[in-house]
């Protein structure tokens, strides 16, 4: 007789019709518990997860003393030499002296070194005092080039718990075509900030640059005058 294959294999039972689907769905809640894990671990890492970064700018220098020269040369400026650490749209910071930070969520709407060209250019036009003033990239022909160096454009948490905006500019005045520096300077300035937030640092950052521009643009204008006439 063949009846081994109809049968079960002792203390063993059947399983019931229903046992199958309830078998996928507990599958299934897992995988889903697992996916949910995942995404809630992977939130913590993956860059782009959280608010964005708050965009700040600065604004150029629109006052200036009176007897500034009128001059009837063309001026290029170039893009200013930044160390690594400030040429980026970070906010940087020094809590101590050997170490740079940068604010979270809060950055520059540009690349430092060009943001500030930018305001450069637009300092010297609102002078309404040069011929024509631009970047190098536009192909001007230049009487005189502005080369600059930013060394110093931080906050700086030295004395205390609210920080001092601190931002320095050197700059050579060289004469076309002969290349010949006429001059050179250094233009620094240091604003307490009214807060430790980060709208008071940006207007303080704000004021110790537009000392620092508006410096640069007399200094120029007298040092290029004073060469052209020489």
């Amino acid at each position: 007789m063949k009846h081994g294959k109809n049968r079960r294999s002792a203390g063993v039972a059947a399983p019931s019709a229903g046992a199958a689907p309830d078998r996928r769905r507990l599958v299934a809640g897992a995988a889903a518990l697992a996916v949910a894990a995942l995404t809630g671990a992977c939130s913590n890492v993956l860059p782009g997860v959280g608010p964005p970064p708050r965009l700040f700018r600065l604004s150029p220098k629109s006052t200036f003393p009176k007897g500034l020269p009128t001059v009837d040369w063309q001026l290029v400026i170039e893009q200013p030499l930044a160390p690594t650490g400030l040429a980026t749209t970070r906010i940087a910071l020094h809590r101590a002296a050997i170490e740079l930070e940068y604010y979270a969520r809060a950055n520059w709407t540009d690349l430092a070194p060009a943001m500030v060209q930018t305001l450069v250019v637009e300092s010297f036009e609102n002078s309404d005092r040069i011929v024509a003033v631009g970047r190098e990239a536009l192909g001007l022909r230049a009487d005189y080039v502005l080369k600059l160096e930013l060394r110093e454009f931080q906050s700086e948490y030295t004395e205390g718990a609210i920080p001092t905006a601190h931002v320095r500019l050197n700059a050579k005045l060289v004469k076309m075509p002969q290349r010949m520096i006429v001059g050179s300077k250094s233009f620094e300035a240091r604003v307490g900030a009214s807060a430790d937030r980060i709208e008071d640092i940006v207007a303080a950052f704000d004021d110790a640059l537009g000392k620092a521009l508006k410096n640069l643009v007399v200094w120029t204008l007298q040092t290029g005058e004073a060469a052209r006439r020489g």
